[in-house]
C-alpha cells in the first residue's frame, strides 16, 4: 500500500509519501509565507523521486482536509484531486487538526491554528487523537478551555497556541507553539480511511474552511 499524503492547510508546505505502514520520503518547508503554489508540485516530484517511484504507483492520496487557510487548502485540495482524476486513485481526507494533534502526547490535545486576530481553529482531542469536541473557530479569551483545564493538563500546540498562552496562565496549560500540520502525521489516520475504504468523493468533495 502506498500512499501520497499532501499537507498544506497551514504556513507548511508538506508532502510525504508511505509504503506499508512507514514514510518512505518527505520534503517539507515553511517559508513564513504561502508559497504553496510555488513548491507542491516540485515537492510531490521531490518525493517520487526519492523513492524511485512514478505516480502511478500510488495506491491512494491523502490531503488535509481543513480547516485552515483558505489559499492553502484550495491549493492542496485541487492538486489532489486533479491527481486522482489523473491516475484513477481514490481521494482520503484528514482533518487538519487531527494531523496537528499527532504531533504530542497527552490526556487532552488542543491543536490550534491561527486565524487571525484573537481567533483560532480548534478541537479537543484524546489520548487515541479522537474528537472530543468538533473543529471550530474560537474567538480566545482568558477563560476559554477552563472545563479541560481544570480537569488536569491540557496540551496546546500549533502557530495559534502562541496568542494563547499571552492570555492563559492556568498551570494546567502546557504550550508548544512551533508546530504546524505535517504530511507525515497523516500516516496513520490514512491507513485507517484506506483500509475501511473510507474514500471521498473525488468531483463533490470540498474543503472544510469554517469562515
Amino acid at each position: 500500500m502506498i500512499i501520497l499524503h499532501i499537507e498544506t492547510s497551514g504556513l507548511n508546505c508538506s508532502v510525504a509519501l508511505s509504503k506499508d505502514n512507514h514514510i518512505i520520503a518527505e520534503k517539507s518547508e515553511n517559508a513564513g509565507k504561502f508559497t504553496h503554489s510555488e513548491n507542491l508540485h516540485l515537492f510531490i516530484e521531490d518525493v517520487m523521486q526519492q523513492a524511485s517511484l512514478p505516480l502511478s504507483a500510488v495506491d491512494a492520496i491523502a490531503v488535509s482536509a481543513g480547516a485552515g487557510s483558505y489559499t492553502g487548502l484550495r491549493i492542496g485540495i485541487a492538486t489532489a484531486k486533479g491527481l486522482c482524476f489523473a491516475l484513477e486513485k481514490p481521494l482520503i481526507a484528514i482533518p487538519s487538526l487531527q494531523i496537528l494533534a499527532h504531533q504530542t502526547q497527552g490526556n487532552c490535545i488542543i491543536p490550534m491554528l491561527d486565524a487571525r486576530r484573537m481567533e483560532v481553529y480548534s478541537a479537543v482531542f484524546n489520548s487515541a487523537y479522537q474528537f472530543v469536541s468538533p473543529t471550530e473557530a474560537k474567538i480566545l479569551d482568558e477563560y476559554s478551555y477552563h472545563e479541560e483545564l481544570n480537569k488536569g493538563k491540557v496540551t496546546f500546540l500549533g502557530d495559534g497556541s502562541t496568542k494563547f498562552a499571552t492570555i492563559c496562565k492556568h498551570p494546567n496549560a502546557v504550550f508548544i507553539p512551533n508546530a504546524f500540520p505535517e504530511a507525515k502525521d497523516m500516516l496513520p489516520f490514512a491507513i485507517e480511511k484506506y483500509t475501511k475504504q473510507d474514500f471521498e468523493d473525488i468531483a463533490y468533495f470540498e474543503p472544510q474552511y469554517l469562515k
